[in-house]
């Protein structure tokens, strides 16, 4: 065999190999379908990115499946795509994005089957896309059960309903007389249900501020309480028995001093209609009258007066 004719040959063997190359789509080869799912939820003007599979309840929801093609492979092919989105409802659409919400919180299984149609002779390819959603009610109020005021130097316990869905992280702090704290430090306590207890003593009078930072993994609320922190009633208490006890003892007192019998001295008399006259003569031959009582009552002096006189003999 000459060199023509090997060279004519090796010819028609590479317009052989091209020509079934060109006849070969690369997409009938393809088995796969590689992708992932992002969730995105829409509340006010804002837009959250929910890639970790935690969603709010009742907020717009939109659920986006990304294609992993960077050979371009198919571009030109035509998908279809259904959702299920584990609650019951099922969406049918020829696009990568479904928009629902979750009217309810919960743990759903949501369920994404793509089909792409890549000829019309070849078969389409399938693939089943499923992830877990935990859907979440996000914080929306946090209310103070119980009154607005306290007493001092008391043990106190104040009850707070958090409206959103556990598990929660709360960090609280209480700033006197509402003095902000330049430091930031607040207790840091993670909740399983939607009622947190503090338990704290005042040690001053006046008003308080209680701040409390509450989240979930989809949400987040910040407030502050305005406490109202009074005298003990004990102390109020022991001053009324304090003013009770002196007021008993003044009066006990005045009822003592007019009551009691009045102390008199000793020289003081009374006379008596019976009186008793004594004669006493002295050397010289002059005669006393004496003025003698034989009865004393008391409450009147002594008589001082004492009569004398001189008598002259026959």
């Amino acid at each position: 065999m000459d060199r023509g004719n090997v060279t004519w040959i090796l010819m028609f063997l590479l317009l052989v190999i091209l020509g079934v190359a060109e006849t070969t789509d690369p997409l009938t080869e393809l088995e796969n379908i590689a992708g992932k799912l992002v969730f995105y939820q829409m509340e006010g003007n804002a837009t959250y990115v929910r890639d970790t599979g935690e969603l709010a309840s009742d907020v717009p929801t939109e659920t986006m499946f990304q294609l992993f093609d960077p050979q371009k492979d198919f571009s030109k092919a035509k998908f279809t795509y259904t959702w299920d989105l584990g609650n019951g409802e099922v969406i049918h659409g020829t696009e990568p994005v479904v928009r629902y919400h979750y009217s309810a919180s919960g743990n759903y299984t949501l369920r994404l089957k793509v089909g792409v149609n890549v000829t019309k002779s070849a078969p389409p390819i399938t693939d089943v896309y499923s992830t877990d959603v935990q859907v979440l009610d996000a914080i929306k109020n946090i209310e103070l059960k119980g009154p607005s005021d306290y007493e001092v130097s008391q043990n106190t316990t104040l009850a707070f309903h958090v409206d959103g869905s556990p598990p929660l992280w709360v960090c609280w702090r209480f700033l006197p007389d509402c003095v902000p704290d330049t430091t930031g430090s607040c207790t840091l306590t993670r909740l399983y249900v939607n009622i947190l207890r503090l338990n704290h003593t005042f040690t001053s009078t006046g008003i308080h501020c209680l701040e409390i930072s509450v989240r979930n993994d989809i949400s987040k609320l910040q407030t502050s309480f305005s406490l109202y922190v009074r005298r003990s009633s004990n102390t109020h208490m022991f001053f009324i028995l304090s003013c009770a006890a002196i007021l008993v003892a003044t009066f006990s007192f005045i009822t003592v001093i007019a009551c009691r019998p009045r102390h008199h001295n000793r020289s003081q008399i009374v006379t008596s209609s019976n009186a008793l006259f004594l004669k006493k003569q002295d050397s010289e031959g002059q005669s006393e009258i004496l003025l003698n009582f034989s009865n004393l009552e008391r409450g009147e002096k002594e008589p001082l007066l004492m009569q004398y006189g001189s008598q002259y003999s026959s």
